[in-house]
């Protein structure tokens, strides 16, 4: 995995060297998934496409669900 696909994660400051850190603390073993992106606020069923993104990705008010779940 490359550090391009943690863009727009809230932990990616971490792979920028924010607090001293080199990396995020999940890099090492993280893989990449396919998921679905939910707002918090939606309501099922949960039609969007699945995204490829790191299966620790995560953004404030946001789930990841697994690309087959409906709901």
């Amino acid at each position: 995995m490359k550090k391009d696909k943690c863009i727009g994660c809230y932990n990616n400051i971490y792979n920028n060297g924010a607090g001293g850190a080199k990396e995020c603390w999940s890099f090492k073993t993280a893989k990449v998934v396919w998921r679905k992106m939910v707002h918090a606020d939606q309501i099922p069923p949960y039609t969007q496409k699945a995204i490829r993104v790191p299966d620790c990705y995560h953004k404030p008010r946001y789930f990841y669900i697994d690309a087959k779940r409906q709901n």
